[in-house]
């Protein structure tokens, strides 16, 4: 069973007075006075992904504060129900379920494994709940596990081997090998490498799959080394995207061949520091995109955070918020018969640029972002700078589908 989580007697909505709800369960005092609208977040806030749970907590934390100071949504407060799941399916599923049962939530985002998402979703139906994910990469998502009350508003996995992949294509390297997480969302994205790279008529020299948690990744390395690739591509997060890069520039990776990775978040790039320098990755947020929208929403981060700038999925989490902000107001109201179709085909105009949740399996269509671990002035750790940019509809791929056509 997950640990129980500690947090502070504090709401987990910035300045919205505090209280515990249950034994488990932390939420806002002030929303649970009113006809709150009850957003439930079983994140891995611990275990080797636990530094993605916490930054899909902040970013929902912080639109939680800044659409309840203007009088929440329909005039009525967003209260998070936040709980600790280490990243185990069945947790997931169970505080999920209590959460239904125990506090009449109907709505869920930021369940952080693409295998505790694929737990939850046959659920849906029963619990009447809408579940807006915020970074689950799994392509079966919206594929062969797809149910009518699930959306993605975030870059898949597909679409950000996608992103990396069309860039490839221009590229002089010819051989290629491929690090996975040895679960959904890791097998599922180096398929698609794999698939893209035969198209282009590159050559695939093989594969291979760690669990999660791995700390030593010595015996990979050498594995890799040892493939004569050109080029590795890497689908790792949280604790394994810090042990990898570490150990691989200890043994002199990027001399060998370059570095490719289905994503790279600021906390690892603080973690490993000029250890990720030159990596080219495909980044579903970057604080560094050029627009209005985004400029605005860092500076908000920044005042909020002491500074900081905001990570990869803090800023999907933002998004994901922003769709249910739009699609709440739009039903008229959060009961999923209403809700659910007041989201299909819904667009919003925000840090991402445009982003529209198409009908067919509810996945949002959105640019795609590949950037390249650079030095910057003001900052001590490298940081992604945005160096190609591929329009929605030729990174998402067709209705339904994992793979692409072309």
């Amino acid at each position: 069973m997950a640990s129980k989580l500690r947090v502070s007697r504090r709401s987990v909505i910035a300045g919205a007075g505090a209280a515990v709800a249950s034994p488990m369960i932390w939420t806002s005092a002030q929303a649970q006075a009113g006809n709150a609208i009850k957003i439930g977040m079983p994140l891995a806030l611990t275990g080797p992904l636990g530094s993605v749970g916490q930054q899909q907590k902040r970013g929902a934390e912080l639109h939680a504060k800044v659409t309840n100071a203007k009088g929440g949504i329909l005039g009525r407060k967003i209260e998070l129900l936040i709980e600790d799941t280490a990243g185990n399916p069945a947790a997931c599923v169970r505080k999920a379920q209590e959460m239904v049962e125990r506090h009449d939530c109907r709505l869920f985002t930021g369940i952080t494994l693409s295998s505790e998402a694929l737990a939850v979703v046959p659920k849906l139906a029963e619990w009447n709940s809408i579940f807006i994910s915020s970074d689950n990469g799994d392509g079966r998502l919206t594929a062969e596990s797809f149910v009518p009350n699930f959306f993605r508003a975030n870059t898949s996995g597909p679409m950000g081997t996608r992103a990396v992949s069309l860039y490839l294509k221009e590229s002089k390297l010819q051989k290629f090998y491929a690090l996975g997480m040895d679960y959904a969302w890791g097998h599922n994205s180096v398929q698609v490498f794999e698939n893209e790279l035969k198209k282009m008529g590159k050559e695939f020299l093989g594969k291979v799959f760690s669990p999660t948690g791995t700390k030593d990744y010595s015996t990979y390395i050498t594995k890799i080394r040892q493939s004569g690739a050109d080029g590795v591509y890497l689908v790792l997060a949280g604790d394994d995207n810090n042990a990898f890069i570490a150990q691989a520039a200890q043994y002199q990776l990027a001399s060998k061949m370059a570095l490719f990775s289905e994503q790279l978040e600021l906390t690892v790039m603080k973690a490993v520091g000029d250890a990720c320098l030159g990596m080219i990755v495909s980044a579903r947020y970057a604080f560094t995109i050029d627009n209005p929208k985004n400029k605005e929403f860092v500076e908000l981060w920044k005042n909020e955070h002491g500074g900081a700038v905001p990570d990869q999925f803090e800023g999907e989490q933002w998004q994901c918020q922003r769709f249910f902000e739009a699609g709440i107001t739009k039903a008229g109201g959060t009961e999923a018969d209403k809700l659910r179709p007041a989201l299909e085909e819904l667009a919003i105009d925000d840090i991402k640029g445009n982003v529209k949740i198409r009908k067919c399996d509810h996945q949002g269509v959105q640019g795609g972002f590949v950037v390249k671990a650079s030095k910057r002035e003001g900052f001590s750790h490298p940081v992604p700078e945005v160096i190609a940019t591929y329009p929605g509809d030729k990174i998402t791929p067709p209705c339904n589908k994992m793979t692409y056509d072309d």
